[in-house]
C-alpha cells in the first residue's frame, strides 16, 4: 500500500468512465484494490467505490466424457485458476475500452498461442457490461472454465484517495432465476447487482463461474453486467442527447486531428448534470479525484469549448448561478454572489486535516470567470432570452468582486477561514503552491497576479453585458478595470536578472511572492496589460526555463522550489499552456505560441492522446518523452478542452454575434502545416475554414448575418 502521506499511483491504469461513473483497472481489465500498489482501482459512482475486486480467470478442464459427452464440463473447485496475459488495452470511444488477452495453457502445443480472450468493455451512467469472447483456433476442442471474481467494499472516494487500506467487502447475496447468476450487495444508500447469463453464482466466495467448450474456429461470448443504484447522489448522468457540435479536423500534422477526437470523446464521457437541474449539463472536473461539479475546472472547460456550441457553457453558468452564494458563512467560505468551488455527496475528509463540506465556496476565481463565461458565450451566440434570466446573477456577482476588492486593499485576494480548507485558492490550491523566487514558502491571504486579471475582464464584460441589458452601472465597472489596471502596473511588477515580469502574488503585507511562474500568462488575454507589458511577459515565458518542457512549466526552472514533478511548482498542465497560448496568440506572439503548440502535440502521443492533468516538467532535451505524474486525473476536463482551445488559438477566431461580426486572424505561419477545420458552430451555425501552412486563410464558410473580417497575424 502507499504511504498515508502519498495518493495512490494512476498513471498504468485504464480508465473507462461514463459520468457519474467510472472503472480503473489494470492493462489487463482486471481490478483489484487490495493487491500491492492497486492504486486506486475500482469502479466508482458518484464518489462510491462500488466494485473493489472484479478478475477474470481460466482454468483447463478435461474433455467430457462417458455421460457427460456433449454436456458442459462439471463445476470446478477453487484450485489451478490461470491468468489471462494481457497483450492489447485501448480506448475504443466514449465509454468504451477494449482488452486482448491471452489463454497460455489451453489449446495446440505450439509456439503460436491459438486461445485468445476478447474483452469488451461498455459503460453507461450506473451500468457496466463486458462481453467476454473465448476465441480458438486449435486443432481440438478447447474445454474451460472462466470465473468473474467479483466483490465490493463500498468505500468513499476520499478513503481511496488518501491510500488508505480497502476495506472488507460486503457478503453478497446470491440469486438464480431464469438461467441469470446473480450476486447483490449494498449498504442502504448503493446497490450493487452483478449479473452473468448462464453462469453459477457462489456468494460465499463472491464468483460467477462458466462451464464451456469451444471447438476449433469457434468464438464463444460470455455476458456480464454490474448495475449500481444510489438515490441520494448528488451528481447524476447528463442528458444523452449532444451537448456540442463535433467538428472534422485534417492537418498535416496528425496528430492535432488525433488529439482533438480523443479528448472531444473524453469530453463526452465526462459529461454530467446535478440531480436537482438534470436538464443542465457541465463537465466533471476529472477522474478519479475531482469527479463532480468544479466551478472554476467546469468553467475554464466550457469557456475552450464555445467554438462547438453554447449548450455546455449555458448548462454550466445556469448550475452554478443556482448554487450562487447568498449568506456569510466562514465554515464553507459562502459570500454573497460568490460561485462555488466544489460539490460532493458528503464531507470530504483526507484524512490529513483537509476537511471540506459537500459546498464548499473556497475558491477566489470561479466568480470572475463565471462572468467572463457568461459574456463570451454571449459573443458567441447564446440567446439573449437565456442570457436574461441570468442577469441577476451577474450583478451578484459584480457586487461580490466589489465587496471582496474593498476587503483586499483593492485586490482580490483569499485566506482559508475555517483552518481546515484550501490553503490555496487560486487554481494552484495545493498547500505549497505559492513561493518566493529564493523558494520560501508564501502564507495567505495572498493576491494572486491572474485572479486581477480576471477581475479586470469581468469589469469590462460585466459592462458590456449591463449596457447591451439596459441595465446600470456599466460606466461605473469600466471605471473600476481601469482603476484595478493602474494599482496592478503599480503593485505587481518586480525584475530580476532576466528584465520585468508580474509577480506571482502579493502577500498580506504587500511584499511581492517573485518565484517566475506561468501565472503571468493568464494577464495576456484579459487586457490588463499594455503592449510592453505584454512583450515583457511573452519574452519570459518563450525562454527555456519556462518552455523548455513539453508545454509551459508552472514554475521556471531557475525559481527556488521547481521541481519537475511537483503538483504546481515545475509540471506542466495543458491548460494552464493552453491559456497562455491563447494570450500569446492574441496578442501578437506567434513564434512563441508556437514553441508551446509544438510541446503539447510532442507530449499527446505518449498519453495515447488522453492528456492527463499534467506531466512533468522536464526539459525535452533530456526526456525522449514526457515524464508521467503519477496522480494526475485523466482524463480531466480542462486537459481535453485545451486541444480544442489550441486549435481556435491558431484561427484567431474571435465572433462578435451581438455586433454582427466574425473576425479571423490566424497566428500566421502554422505550426500544424494546413489546417481545415469543418463544423465550428457560431450563433448556433456552422462555420467551416481552411487555412493554408502559411497562415493565409483560404476558404470559410459563416452563418448568413455575420461579416467575416479576415486579418494578417499581427507581429510582435
Amino acid at each position: 500500500m502507499t504511504s498515508p502521506q502519498r495518493q495512490p499511483l494512476l498513471h498504468d491504469l485504464a480508465v473507462t468512465l461514463a459520468a457519474p461513473t467510472v472503472i480503473l483497472s489494470e492493462p489487463d481489465g482486471n481490478l483489484d484494490a487490495t493487491a500491492p500498489e492497486a492504486g486506486v482501482q475500482g469502479l466508482f459512482h458518484a464518489d462510491v467505490r462500488a466494485v473493489s475486486l472484479l478478475r477474470v480467470t481460466l482454468r483447463p478442464l478435461g474433455a467430457p466424457s462417458g455421460e457427460h459427452a456433449g454436456k458442459a464440463p462439471p463445476a470446478v473447485g477453487d484450485e489451478g485458476w490461470l491468468p489471462v496475459v494481457a497483450v492489447m488495452n485501448a480506448a475504443d470511444g466514449p465509454g468504451r475500452s477494449r482488452f486482448v488477452g491471452l489463454a497460455q495453457a489451453l489449446g495446440d502445443a505450439v509456439p503460436d498461442p491459438t486461445v485468445r480472450v476478447d474483452r469488451r468493455r461498455i459503460l453507461n451512467p450506473g451500468l457496466l457490461t463486458e462481453q467476454l469472447t473465448v476465441r480458438s483456433t486449435a486443432t481440438a476442442p478447447v474445454h474451460l472454465a472462466v470465473r468473474v471474481e467479483v466483490a465490493g467494499d463500498l468505500v468513499t472516494l476520499e478513503h481511496a484517495k488518501a491510500g488508505l487500506a480497502p476495506r472488507s467487502p460486503l457478503q453478497p447475496a446470491d440469486e438464480l432465476s431464469s438461467g441469470t447468476g446473480e450476486l447483490r450487495w449494498g449498504d442502504g444508500t448503493v446497490a450493487v447487482a452483478v449479473s452473468a447469463t448462464g453462469a453459477t453464482p457462489d456468494a460465499e466466495h463472491s464468483t460467477l463461474t462458466w462451464t464451456l467448450t469451444v471447438e476449433p474456429g469457434e468464438n464463444v461470448d460470455l455476458h456480464l453486467a454490474v448495475e449500481i443504484s444510489q438515490p441520494d447522489a448528488v451528481v447524476t448522468a447528463a442528458d444523452p442527447r449532444p451537448t456540442w457540435q463535433r467538428p472534422e479536423v485534417t492537418a498535416d500534422d496528425r496528430r492535432l486531428p488525433a488529439l482533438v477526437a480523443q479528448s472531444l470523446d473524453d469530453l463526452q464521457s465526462l459529461r454530467m448534470a446535478m440531480a436537482a437541474s438534470p436538464g443542465d449539463t457541465f463537465v466533471a472536473a476529472g477522474v478519479p479525484w475531482f469527479f463532480t461539479l468544479f466551478g472554476r475546472d467546469s468553467l475554464w472547460a466550457a469557456r475552450m469549448l464555445l467554438p462547438l456550441g453554447t449548450d455546455l457553457a449555458l448548462g454550466t453558468l445556469r448550475t452554478l448561478a443556482a448554487q450562487q452564494g447568498t449568506r456569510t458563512d466562514p465554515a464553507t467560505e459562502e459570500e454573497p454572489g460568490k460561485i462555488l468551488h466544489e460539490v460532493r455527496r458528503g464531507v470530504f475528509d483526507d484524512g490529513q486535516g483537509l476537511v471540506l463540506p459537500p459546498v464548499y465556496y473556497g475558491t477566489v476565481d470561479a466568480t470572475p470567470l463565471w462572468i467572463c463565461l457568461l459574456h463570451d458565450a454571449w459573443r458567441w451566440g447564446l440567446p439573449a432570452d437565456d442570457i436574461e434570466p441570468l442577469l441577476p446573477a451577474l450583478q451578484a456577482a459584480l457586487g461580490w468582486i466589489e465587496t471582496a476588492a474593498q476587503a483586499g486593499d483593492g485586490f482580490l485576494s483569499y485566506i482559508d477561514h475555517s483552518g481546515t480548507g484550501l490553503s490555496n485558492q487560486g487554481w494552484k490550491d495545493s498547500g505549497d503552491a505559492a513561493r518566493f523566487a529564493d523558494g520560501r514558502l508564501a502564507e495567505a491571504p495572498l493576491a494572486l497576479a491572474e485572479v486581477q486579471g480576471y477581475a479586470y475582464e469581468a469589469a469590462l464584460a460585466g459592462a458590456a453585458l449591463l449596457d447591451a441589458f439596459e441595465l446600470p452601472d456599466g460606466e461605473r465597472w469600466r471605471t473600476f478595470a481601469a482603476h484595478l489596471a493602474d494599482r496592478f502596473r503599480a503593485r505587481f511588477w518586480v525584475s530580476d536578472q532576466h528584465g520585468p515580469y508580474p509577480a506571482m502574488a502579493l502577500d498580506g503585507s504587500g511584499r511581492h511572492v517573485d518565484s517566475v511562474t506561468s501565472n503571468m500568462g493568464h494577464l495576456l488575454a484579459t487586457g490588463i496589460l499594455n503592449a510592453d507589458e505584454t512583450a515583457a511577459v511573452a519574452a519570459r515565458l518563450a525562454a527555456p526555463d519556462m518552455s523548455g518542457s513539453y508545454g509551459l512549466r508552472t514554475m521556471s526552472s531557475q525559481s527556488g522550489g521547481f521541481g519537475p514533478l511537483r503538483y504546481h511548482c515545475g509540471t506542466v498542465w495543458p491548460h494552464d499552456t493552453a491559456i497562455a497560448v491563447t494570450g500569446l496568440a492574441r496578442s501578437g506572439h506567434p513564434e512563441a505560441a508556437a514553441r508551446l503548440i509544438e510541446g503539447i502535440l510532442d507530449a499527446a502521443p505518449a498519453f495515447d492522446y488522453r492528456l492527463p492533468e499534467l506531466w512533468g516538467g522536464d526539459a525535452r532535451a533530456d526526456t525522449p518523452a514526457p515524464v508521467p505524474y503519477p496522480a494526475a486525473c485523466r482524463p480531466q476536463a480542462w486537459s481535453a478542452a485545451a486541444a480544442v482551445a489550441l486549435m481556435t488559438a491558431m484561427t484567431g477566431l474571435d465572433p462578435d454575434v451581438p455586433a454582427g461580426r466574425l473576425h479571423i486572424r490566424p497566428t500566421g505561419p502554422l505550426p500544424v502545416g494546413a489546417l481545415t477545420i469543418a463544423g465550428l458552430t457560431v450563433a448556433r451555425e456552422r462555420f467551416d475554414v481552411t487555412i493554408n501552412s502559411g497562415g493565409r486563410v483560404e476558404s470559410v464558410t459563416a452563418p448568413a448575418g455575420l461579416t467575416v473580417e479576415e486579418s494578417a497575424a499581427l507581429r510582435a
